[in-house]
Order: structure tokens, then C-alpha cells, then sequence
């Protein structure tokens, strides 16, 4: 499964109007490890976009920023206030998200191609491994896609700011972040529970150290099982709440070996009186696993089939 098919519906939070700063080093890293500029202690802002969602609006918002210095994200932390739907990172580059540093409008399809974060409502802060780091480069741009969701009777405001931690010099080890996960699927509405699955395939060895579950409204339980051999080992398996995205370690940290599987599985109970079918909108589903693994291997496509 490309890639392409995963930001045709993968949507991302934020709109309005201030400009994203760059983060890692020098003055601003001394001043928000002292807690200016809102920091939590030991972060610094990296990108962030203001914005206002009109009441009953489903809008995507994008922001750009050109990185300045060398830095190996160790920590993230995203402030995504109400009225988010769920938020992507990533470098920019393909599907339209290069372009002027700044706001941008945009939808669901510019994503770029290489993520490096994402985050829905009640995702914590998430720290790699010690010794691990994801690379970003002195002169790398970056895109914020954010999705924003508002249901209510009256205009929402905010402001949606990724924070990180870093380090100036490279980890012994480099990580990355794929997703994975089923498309194409349809849940009746007969209020029962309903499962679909997706794997994907290694195409080289890696270790898988963290899980990051998205689903809507209607999900209720998602496992992640490493298939090697013919057997299964389950990685992931936990009731899922839309408002608990937390990221979940995986421990032990999971060999993957070329030709293993890593499959999905997400169920749903479909309440409402229609059938509920894969989207980006209110009335969709999605089922994806967010996969952080290391050494990186360049990534540039959703994990493949």
C-alpha cells in the first residue's frame, strides 16, 4: 500500500496566523529551558501555527519552518487545544508541502512523505529511547499539517505549538516513523463489534520501540502483532479511546526481521444509523498504528504491503 493513499485521507490540525519558530540550539534553547516562551522545562518551541475555527467548520491548516542548526530530536511534545482533530509532522517536500516558510492553507493531502510526529487529543509527550534521536538537518524544512474539528455552536480559537527536545550532536542510533494500517473498509451500523485488520511487510530489519494508535469515534480496541514464522506476538493490545492518544511503548523493543509482518487490527462498534466507512471526516473511521523504529531507513511511502 503506497504511501499516496495514506495522506489522501490522513487530515492534520491548526490554522491562523503566527509564524512557526525554529528550535535547537543557541538563544532560544537557553531561554525556553528557563521556561520563556511558554516552554515546558527542557523543550523548545519548534513549530507552531494560531488559528480560529468557525463553529461547525472541518478545515485543514499548514505551517512551514526552515530549521536553522543541526538537531537529534530526543522528546516531543505536542500543545494541541480543543477543537483538534489530530496532528502530522513531517519534512516538506512532496504532495505540496514545500513552499515559503509560514502559514499556508492546505488539506488533507500535504503530507510530506518522511513524518517525523503525530499526535491526536490526549497524545503525552513521547521520549525516544536513550541513545536514540531522530535527524533533522540545518536547513530542512519542516510542515505542520493540523486537521481542525469544530462541532460546537461558536468559533474556536488556539494555538497548536510542537515542542521538542534535542541534542547538537548525533545519538548512537536514528530513528523513524511509519505508519501502518487497513483501508478501503466499511463498518454496518448494527452497534456490534466489527474488526479489520492491515499488515505490512519489512523490507529490512529494524526494531519497532513505540506505537502510536489512531482511530475515530467509533473505535474501541486496537492490537499490533508481530506475524514471524507463522506465529504472532502481540505487540499492542488495549482498548482505544478518541480522547486517549497516547503513544505505547514497546517493551521489549521488537526485532523485525525482513518478511516479517507487523499487522493491525482495529475494531469498532458502529452506533450511529448509517455505515461508517474509512475517512478523514467526522463521520469516518481510520485505523492506523503509528510505528517508531530505528535504525532509519529513509523512509519515504506508508509501510508497504
Amino acid at each position: 500500500m503506497r504511501f499516496a493513499r495514506l495522506v489522501l485521507v490522513l487530515a492534520v490540525a491548526g490554522c491562523g496566523g503566527k509564524e512557526a519558530a525554529t528550535g535547537g540550539g543557541g538563544d532560544d534553547v537557553a531561554a525556553d529551558a528557563a521556561g520563556g516562551d511558554g516552554a515546558p522545562a527542557g523543550y523548545t518551541r519548534l513549530i507552531s501555527r494560531t488559528w480560529t475555527v468557525e463553529a461547525g467548520a472541518n478545515v485543514y491548516k499548514c505551517v512551514r519552518v526552515t530549521v536553522a542548526q543541526d538537531m537529534y530530536i530526543t522528546g516531543i511534545k505536542a500543545d494541541a487545544p480543543a477543537g483538534t482533530h489530530h496532528t502530522v509532522l513531517s519534512f516538506a517536500g512532496a504532495n505540496g508541502t514545500a513552499g515559503p516558510d509560514g502559514d499556508a492553507e492546505c488539506s488533507a493531502t500535504n503530507i510530506g512523505m518522511h513524518m517525523l510526529y503525530a499526535a491526536g487529543v490526549g497524545t503525552q509527550p513521547f521520549a525516544l529511547p536513550d541513545g536514540v534521536g531522530i535527524e533533522v538537518a540545518a536547513g530542512q524544512q519542516l510542515h505542520l499539517n493540523l486537521h481542525l474539528l469544530n462541532t460546537g455552536d461558536e468559533s474556536e480559537s488556539g494555538e497548536t505549538v510542537i515542542w521538542v527536545k534535542s541534542e547538537p550532536v548525533a545519538p548512537p542510533t536514528l530513528a523513524e516513523m511509519v505508519f501502518a494500517g487497513p483501508v478501503d473498509f466499511s463498518i454496518p451500523p448494527d452497534s456490534q463489534p466489527h474488526a479489520v485488520s492491515g499488515a505490512c511487510t519489512a523490507t529490512a530489519p529494524y526494531s519497532l520501540f513505540a506505537v502510536w494508535p489512531h482511530m475515530h469515534l467509533f473505535g474501541v480496541a486496537q492490537k499490533v502483532e508481530l506475524v514471524h514464522g507463522g506465529g504472532a506476538t502481540v505487540l499492542h493490545d488495549r482498548p482505544y479511546k478518541f480522547d486517549e492518544q497516547a503513544y505505547s511503548p514497546v517493551m521489549p523493543v521488537a526485532a523485525v526481521a525482513t518478511g516479517d509482518q507487523v499487522r493491525v487490527t482495529c475494531t469498532y462498534v458502529n452506533t450511529s444509523n448509517a455505515s461508517v466507512a474509512y475517512g478523514d471526516g467526522p463521520g469516518s473511521e481510520m485505523c492506523f498504528a503509528g510505528l517508531y523504529r530505528y535504525p532509519a531507513q529513509g523512509s519515504n511511502e506508508y509501510c508497504p504491503e
